[in-house]
């Protein structure tokens, strides 16, 4: 089975592709020749993953499945949340959203946070939503050097190392992405297999 994943992060769909089963054979953006910048503009994850689904579906003609992850931190009201990757403004980037994170949090007790990813698929003429959730906390400063992200500076509950000093396969058991992935996996075996 073809089925696009409407992402531009070469580093999403390497950890997606690691998590599919050989049956699925896992298409990009690039792959579709879709080249077009697919504003993010819903105010919710499940709105962005679904705006994204949407519009391969309706411009290309795929089978296909976006998502959107958010960051939400306890004591800031969830915040980043939807706003995550753009959260420190332009030029929007992992380390510049890290330092301000990290700057906003500085004199707060509290750092509990949690991942949650929003996965839509649009397969059939049909659309499914998939979602998975990571607790843990904001470490005081980074960790590790795999992964992307808010990964070094993000700790999962029960585990002693950040998301990016862990090894790609144990992050993915555990992370939001996995876990939304897998929901999404179990649902194509047991009715598209």
């Amino acid at each position: 089975m073809k089925l696009v994943f409407a992402t531009n992060n070469v580093n999403k769909l390497k950890e997606v592709q690691q998590m599919l089963p050989n049956s699925i054979e896992l298409l990009s953006l690039k792959d579709i020749e879709c080249f077009d910048e697919i504003e993010e503009t819903e105010t919710t994850l499940q709105g962005n993953a679904k705006l994204k689904a949407d519009y391969i579906t309706k411009n290309f003609g795929y089978n296909c499945f976006a998502d959107d992850t958010g960051l939400e931190v306890e004591s800031l009201n969830g915040k980043p949340g939807v706003y995550s990757a753009r959260f420190a403004g332009e030029p929007a980037n992992a380390e510049n959203n890290m330092q301000k994170l990290l700057s906003v949090l500085k004199d707060k007790e509290d750092r509990t946070a949690q991942f949650r990813t929003a996965i839509c698929l649009n397969i059939d003429d049909k659309q499914f939503l998939f979602e998975g959730i990571c607790k843990g906390e904001i470490l005081k400063e980074k960790q590790g050097e795999k992964g992307f992200g808010y990964d070094p500076i993000f700790q999962p509950e029960g585990y002693n190392l950040s998301f990016a000093a862990m090894s790609a396969a144990d992050k993915n058991k555990i992370s939001h992405r996995g876990i939304a992935i897998q929901k999404l996996v179990d649902f194509l075996e047991k009715n598209y297999a």
